[in-house]
């Protein structure tokens, strides 16, 4: 009797696109893996079969070769992506929050300064006999 042999089944992938596709990375050292193994590929469809068990492109492949060849590990490692940041001082934030606090504080400041001065005049005229009172008027 022979023993009968059940294929293994793989698990149905999930179907539904992510809204965001995510970005691969790879390392520096699984680029330099993967092209050692592609150049010591020898047999036909080969590459291929590498490929597609990698889940690669060729062009990845073009990419990587022309980088190692320009430099190794550096040219090979995963760059950042996107507008490199501003240097910030650190005490930039603290500098930016007490000229704000000058600012609101010279307004309050201008705005006493020109309450005074009313006052005074007001004052002035409330001690001067001479002065007609502001509700008279016949």
């Amino acid at each position: 009797m022979s023993k009968s042999t059940k294929p293994v089944l793989k698990p149905v992938p999930d179907p539904e696109v992510p809204s965001t596709p995510k970005r691969r990375r790879f390392s520096a050292a699984y680029k330099l893996a993967i092209l050692r193994e592609l150049d010591s590929c020898s047999e036909s469809g080969a590459i291929g079969a590498v490929l597609r068990r990698e889940g690669l492109y060729s062009s990845h492949i073009v990419d990587w070769r022309r980088k190692r060849a320009a430099g190794e590990l550096q040219a090979l490692s995963p760059k950042k992506r996107g507008r490199p940041r501003k240097p910030r001082r650190p005490l930039q934030s603290e500098v930016e929050r007490l000229k704000r606090d000058k600012a609101r504080l010279e307004e309050e400041l201008r705005k006493a300064r020109l309450i005074i001065e009313v006052q005074k005049k007001v004052a002035a005229m409330l001690d001067n006999p001479n002065a007609e009172p502001a509700g008279s008027g016949d």
